[in-house]
């Protein structure tokens, strides 16, 4: 079997040939009805970041860095009609976040929701954004969006300020971090309580080294604040990897310094090193940089 980097692979599976298998779980909630609840990548990738997560009667976006038009024909192409996303939460102010997020608040009328920070750099004059619109959020206190608990966290990255997202609902959590040079201790403690984790691994450490990038960028890129590379993910996951994380999503992927083979050779070669053997429910993907990945179905 080959490897299908667009769809989901399961952990067992690290001693044949890697394969693609999706997993899917069945959940009540607390009033034993059964919902649905799905996470869907629209576009993963320094070209643009998008992410729907949403049950039968209502869904959310986190970021919408691919034009409102694309945004728009994904949902429509996966029957989620656009009146029923509730809003979007945006990371920062980086192009390949926010590109289509003007137009979703002037012709969808979307709520939009981020930091005060993140909204005075979002925020120029030639960008119409609709006023009623734009909802300030703290850090690191929790707020409710469609049914969704959601508390943003600082991370590590160069813009004004970064966040990332933790969202929890249906007893089911959902860490969203995409873009940081390395991991903090407070982002640390997100990830860790995640079940669905959605964690950058932007480039592979030699492909960056040995390309024509100039000197400046490939130290902006592989600084504090700016990316995650492929070993500092795997080398986390096998430092934290737990029985409560069941899906990990590996996103962000660079177009010139990575490929999703040297994303997952890196993370099968540092969980061996290292001695860890996953449980067989682990579900890892690798998320595509400019086209939807498979539907992840959290509950069915």
């Amino acid at each position: 079997m080959t490897l299908d980097a667009g769809h989901a692979i399961c952990s067992q599976m690290w001693s044949e040939p890697l394969a693609s298998i999706i997993v899917m779980y069945t959940f009540s909630t607390k009033n034993n009805v059964l919902m649905k609840l799905n996470f869907w990548s629209l576009s993963s990738g320094s070209s643009g970041n998008c992410y729907y997560l949403g049950n039968e009667f209502h869904g959310i976006l986190i970021d919408a860095g691919i034009s409102a038009t694309s945004i728009r024909k994904f949902l429509k192409n996966m029957d989620i009609p656009m009146q029923t996303i509730m809003g979007v939460l945006i990371t920062h102010n980086h192009v390949d976040h926010i590109k289509g997020l003007e137009l979703l608040t002037r012709k969808n009328n979307l709520p939009a929701f981020t930091t005060h920070k993140i909204w005075k750099s979002i925020l120029t004059p030639d960008k119409k954004i609709s006023p009623d619109c734009i909802h300030e959020i703290p850090l690191r206190q929790g707020f409710q969006l469609a049914g969704f608990d959601i508390e943003a966290f600082p991370v590590c990255h160069d813009a004004p300020e970064t966040i990332g997202f933790h969202i929890c609902t249906c007893d089911k959590k959902i860490t969203i971090v995409t873009d940081l040079g390395h991991i903090c201790q407070t982002a640390a403690l997100y990830i860790k309580a995640a079940n669905l984790l959605v964690i950058e691994s932007n480039y592979d450490e030699e492909m960056l080294d040995s390309g024509k990038y100039p000197h400046f960028l490939k130290s902006r890129i592989k600084s504090d604040h700016g990316h995650l590379g492929n070993y500092q993910t795997a080398a986390f996951l096998a430092d934290n990897i737990s029985e409560n994380l069941n899906i990990i999503c590996l996103a962000h992927l660079s177009k010139n310094n990575n490929t999703p083979e040297k994303v997952l050779q890196t993370l099968q070669q540092t969980f061996t090193e290292r001695g860890i053997i996953l449980n067989g429910q682990q579900q890892i993907s690798v998320l595509n940089r400019d086209k939807p990945t498979n539907m992840i179905r959290l509950i069915e």
